[in-house]
């Protein structure tokens, strides 16, 4: 963490100056901004807090609810949602608060007596250390705190405005304010009473029933499993002895259980299966009562028993795969730009027992966040908004084909499967996937061709930046280099030097370009009345121990000078760490490699050292404002 660097803090460092918006902010919602978000839950709230690092963008975001969610539906988080929270500041707090899932248990019906249940196997819930984060375990309404906390302390001083009902929109082009939304109060003396705020960009992140869908003529198409599933959150007393670890129950004629352990040690999370569900049953299924999940999960459990003491929160459903076509206003065929964007269960549902409802979401809601910050903020086109359904439409179409097969082997019998391990099996094969780490961007104006991918052959080009520990020169400590990349905007620009003993020239001659040539993307892009960094954080990674690197040596654009007394940011240059050297485990060239990553992690090109012109032509389209 890095403050004092505009002046002594002696507060908490975490809460910035207010800035634009911010200063003055009003309590009543304006009658025109630039972005209104429809819908506090996990994709809203990281859109909204991804804008609040944007002050000079006028961002609201509305809630039907008259305050903050208290009991959340979704608790599952996936490692690539910690590795996002680290970049809005708050990882290690939830790692501290949340439950760890460590390994799976699978129970299946004893072959001596099919009548009753034994473990069949165990099987270790990260089997190759895809992140240095866990996979969690903690209520939505906390995730959503901390990302409010995380806006309120922004420069904008983001708060939501709660009590407040989509109801319609109309879009008018040519109007500076071109989307006209009427919501509706409900709550406090005005209940009832419509209100018409003006916007330039809405975002429809109001769940699966989304109004905002609807306005825009967009349909959820899939089908219904004709399944159904109660799910309860619940603290009983138990003789199950693996009440406290993720588990697969299979009965041999009660059904199936998935359990998943919940954050503070005692309360637990039980997807029950309630069976086939007809297709005339016109949704009697959800009026199951929480004392037949209850008498449900315990013929499942045989010969063992559940007494449950209070429940905290319980629901039925039937599982369904929806999708909608394009995630924006745009019809399909026509070349005008979005307007009105969707995110989340607004525009994909499936089944929440692989844990993806949330952490899709959020990575909608962060891809989005930050483009939207670009062109209102003038850095960038307002084409690159296209961009946003286009790629997380694919991605979400992936996810469902993915739960499709997931749901399907949680829900059968162990005797309808090929092979017993079967469900096992899937669940350590396809890690990745659920994990959040197999989203891959295709080539676009924001994910370049993979021309030079065996110069970085461990940081695909479109995955997600996978970080790895790194000494920092100026005072000798490990650290994770993607874990000082915040959720503040900028693009990364990550310099791996040459290996040979003789190759300063060649870095001394790119970081020269990088730092004052005409068409550096660095030079080309940055206001001058900002700091050289403002929008570029640019960080080198040298081979050799850090003994070895002389800090009067290194070129001036990694010991940039920011704020109002230009001091030198010492926290740009890195060395390899001896005991987990970044170039090995990243496969680095030795003759060294550019890796660009853009502000939602994602790794955007991949280019040898002398490309200065790639570079430029890369960068030079997505900072072309109009």
């Amino acid at each position: 963490m890095q403050f004092h660097h505009h002046g002594y803090v002696s507060g908490e460092p975490r809460v910035l100056p207010a800035a634009g918006t911010g200063i003055d902010r009003p309590e009543e919602l304006p009658d025109e901004v630039d972005v209104l978000i429809v819908g506090t839950g996990p994709a809203g709230m990281i859109t909204a807090a991804q804008l609040s690092r944007f002050p000079n963008v006028a961002t609201r975001i509305v809630e039907r609810r008259g305050g903050r969610l208290e009991v959340g539906q979704a608790d599952g988080i996936q490692a690539r949602s910690v590795e996002t929270f680290q970049a809005f500041g708050f990882a290690n707090r939830i790692v501290e608060e949340a439950y760890r899932i460590t390994t799976m248990s699978f129970w299946k019906p004893d072959p001596a007596d099919p009548k009753r249940i034994v473990r069949s196997s165990r099987v270790p819930d990260d089997p190759t250390g895809i992140s240095e984060f866990p996979h969690l375990i903690v209520n939505q309404a906390r995730v959503q705190d901390y990302f409010a906390e995380y806006m309120a302390h922004s420069p904008s001083r983001m708060k939501p405005d709660f009590g407040l009902e989509f109801q319609s929109l109309a879009i008018t082009e040519g109007d500076e304010y071109p989307v006209t939304v009427t919501l509706r109060h409900t709550t406090g003396p005005r209940t009832g009473e419509n209100r018409v705020v003006r916007a330039k960009y809405v975002v429809g992140c109001d769940g699966a029933r989304s109004a905002v869908r609807e306005a825009i003529g967009r349909k959820l198409v899939g089908d219904q499993a004709l399944h159904a599933w109660g799910v309860m959150d619940v603290l009983a007393v138990t003789d199950f002895p693996d009440i406290r670890t993720k588990c697969a129950i299979q009965s041999h004629d009660g059904g199936n259980i998935l359990l998943i352990p919940r954050e503070g040690g005692s309360l637990f999370r039980m997807y029950v299966d309630l069976g086939e569900v007809p297709e005339d049953d016109h949704g009697a299924v959800r009026k199951t009562t929480i004392d037949q999940i209850i008498a449900r999960a315990n013929a499942i459990m045989r010969p063992y028993t559940l007494d449950v003491k209070t429940v905290a929160w319980h629901s039925v459903y039937e599982v369904g795969h929806r999708l909608t076509d394009k995630f924006d206003d745009v019809p399909v065929g026509e070349t005008r730009l979005p307007r009105v964007f969707i995110t989340g269960d607004a525009c994909h549902t499936h089944s929440a027992k692989a844990g993806q409802g949330m952490n899709v979401s959020m990575q909608d809601g962060f891809n989005l966040g930050w483009k939207l910050g670009h062109v209102l903020d003038g850095r960038g086109p307002a084409s690159l908004l296209s961009t946003y359904s286009a790629e997380r439409q694919l991605i979400a179409k992936n996810l469902i084909d993915f739960d499709k097969e997931w749901s399907t082997l949680m829900a059968a019998r162990p005797e309808d499967l090929a092979d017993p391990a079967e469900l096992e099996e899937f669940y350590v094969k396809t890690f990745e996937f659920p994990s959040g780490f197999m989203t891959c961007y295709q080539p676009s104006v924001l994910i370049a061709r993979p021309d030079h991918q065996d110069l970085a052959t461990g940081f695909p080009i479109g995955k997600r930046f996978k970080s790895a520990p790194v000494m920092r020169v100026c005072d000798a400590n490990v650290v994770h280099l993607g874990h000082h990349a915040q959720a503040d905007g900028r693009w990364r620009v990550y310099v791996f030097a040459p290996a040979a003993p003789d190759s300063g020239a060649e870095l001394a001659e790119f970081a020269a370009w990088l730092g004052s040539a005409e068409n550096s993307p660095v030079v080309a892009h940055t206001p001058k009345n900002l700091d050289i960094d403002a929008w570029f954080d640019v960080k080198v990674v040298y081979p050799q121990p850090y003994e070895e690197i002389d800090l009067g040596e290194v070129p001036e654009i990694f010991l940039p000078r920011t704020g109002p007394f230009s001091l030198i940011d010492y926290e740009k240059v890195y060395a390899a760490d001896p005991a987990d050297d970044i170039f090995a485990a990243r496969g680095i060239s030795p003759g060294g490699a550019v890796v660009v990553v853009r502000p939602d992690q994602y790794v955007a090109n991949v280019l040898p050292l002398a490309a200065t012109a790639e570079l430029a032509a890369f960068f030079a389209p997505i900072f072309a404002a109009a």
